[in-house]
């Protein structure tokens, strides 16, 4: 099952000028228990969909009271910067959605 299936809220935006957080909301505690035991979102999984090193992927956390994943990436242009394609961050949450969930 795609993450996009699963989850209430994927998104992503800026954390100021440098930075884009995503988060993956859950519904439910089930729903966030099941994600988390499967191993199939963590700081490796997300790093190599986005092309970067697991080190680079800044404060990957599981928050339980929240239902939620949340991590941040820097960005490779700073928002409004020239070649900036995004000024909002909000479109960056796309590769998260294919990402598969298993039991």
């Amino acid at each position: 099952m795609r993450l996009a299936e699963i989850a209430k809220v994927v998104r992503s935006k800026n954390a100021g000028p440098y930075l884009v957080t995503f988060d993956i909301i859950f519904a439910d505690d089930e729903t966030f228990d099941r994600v988390r035991r499967s191993g199939s979102v963590t700081r490796e999984t997300v790093s190599a969909l986005y092309g970067i090193e697991p080190d680079a992927l800044i404060d990957f956390a599981y928050y339980a009271f929240a239902r939620a994943i949340k991590c941040s990436i820097i960005r490779p242009q700073p928002s409004g910067a020239i070649f900036d394609t995004d000024v909002y961050g909000a479109q960056q949450h796309a590769p998260l959605l294919g990402l598969e969930v298993t039991d």
